[in-house]
């Protein structure tokens, strides 16, 4: 069973930027379509971005041109480059990994998932 563990959140100014990273184990992360989601107090878990097992990208297009994902299966983990951030975008981040090379953007599709790391953009 995968296990993923998050890294990176913390508090910024609107602004400013962050990387998260999320590192696996106990699976096959090269062969893993990975993403991230995030959650807002009161809100749903939403789709921020995903990556397949070669790198092609997706994102949702409140983050597109400001956030980046990327991966390094070397060290089997995945980052996302979070840059010019907003007060929206404050939330609890998630990765998540399939058991498939190809990514999706619902996050019923996802059958791993890691235990959040919280990100607050002051303004």
């Amino acid at each position: 069973q995968e296990q993923l563990v998050e890294s990176g959140g913390g508090l910024v100014q609107a602004g400013g930027s962050l990387r998260l990273s999320c590192t696996a184990s106990g699976g096959t992360f090269s062969s893993s379509a990975m993403g991230w989601f995030r959650q807002a107090p009161g809100k749903e878990r939403d789709f921020v971005a995903a990556i397949n097992w070669s790198g092609l990208s997706t994102y949702a297009d409140s983050v597109k041109g400001r956030f980046t994902i990327s991966r390094d299966n070397a060290k089997n983990t995945m980052y996302l480059q979070m840059n010019s951030l907003k007060s929206e975008d404050t939330a609890v981040y998630y990765c998540a990994a399939r058991s498939s090379k190809y990514y999706r953007t619902d996050l019923n599709d996802y059958d791993y998932w890691g235990q959040g790391t919280q990100v607050t953009v002051s303004s």
